[in-house]
């Protein structure tokens, strides 16, 4: 990419343009943006995840969840500057929770260590934060979005589970189960995030809506693993997704009766 930064606005002062980042011919930022990826033996897909990742993203920061292959040489030589963390717990929310703790943008993107996310698409997240969202959710069933890797009882409880989502918490989504997100980093002031599991990106989806965040969907296209197998297991994980709606629902119901509510506060990793 050229090193020459080019101005947001045309007809911009030469003297203020360097305080922004390109992103395109049109685009162009001021905030950081940080990329967290929670990876346990994803050696092999690193490389697939890594080459469509912009060369303008402000850090990428990997939480290393114990791998017994090499993730971790392999993401520090794809990518230099990497910041690796350890993760001292278990399951991917407790991944994503000690990688926003270790992340120093102002933007955070969630990005999966399999290849199903096209690193490409970071730009239409970022492009609707500094449009004015504060969480800009990937959707696999907007329009323009897509998935090479659901069958078609996954997609039933997806659609269920959203369904459920929707009607008891005012939202719109069309997708529910879908990591790859990006917000401002005050949301985390807004929610508290306090699972270990996959279920992780449900208790987002859902508390963003109760905290009045404005959220937009990005169509999103998932596709196949590329090596290896998951660990989403669609009957265990979609009954732990359907813990944190009804749990929410009734906290949503405590909290009319108390309107003061508590913010996040998550501890860091072991940063390398």
């Amino acid at each position: 990419m050229s090193s020459v930064v080019r101005p947001a606005v045309s007809g911009q002062d030469p003297l203020t343009a360097n305080k922004y980042r390109p992103i395109s011919t049109h685009l162009a930022i001021a905030p950081p943006v940080s990329v967290v990826i929670p990876a346990m033996n994803e050696a092999e897909n690193l490389p697939y995840v890594f080459k469509t990742l912009p060369g303008w993203i402000h850090e990428v920061v990997l939480v290393d969840g114990n791998s017994t292959d090499n993730t971790v040489e392999v993401a520090r030589e794809l990518w230099p500057d990497v910041k690796v963390v350890k993760q001292v717990g278990k399951g991917k929310g407790d991944a994503l929770i000690t990688g926003f703790a270790a992340s120093t943008g102002d933007i955070i993107v969630m990005v999966d260590a399999d290849g199903s996310a096209d690193g490409h698409e970071i730009v239409s997240y970022v492009s609707a934060l500094v449009s004015g969202a504060d969480f800009a959710k990937g959707s696999r069933f907007a329009n323009g979005g897509g998935t090479d890797d659901m069958t078609p009882i996954r997609k039933l409880g997806n659609w269920a589970l959203c369904t459920a989502v929707n009607r008891k918490f005012g939202a719109r989504y069309t997708d529910l189960c879908y990591g790859y997100n990006a917000f401002w980093r005050h949301c985390l002031d807004k929610i508290d995030l306090d699972c270990t599991g996959f279920e992780v990106e449900t208790l987002m989806n859902i508390r963003v809506v109760k905290a009045g965040l404005k959220v937009q969907e990005i169509p999103s296209h998932e596709y196949l693993r590329i090596h290896g197998s998951s660990n989403l297991r669609a009957v265990r994980d979609g009954l732990r997704v359907l813990k944190v709606i009804l749990k929410e629902r009734s906290n949503r119901r405590s909290l009319r009766r108390r309107p003061h509510a508590v913010a996040l506060n998550s501890g860091p990793g072991e940063v390398s």
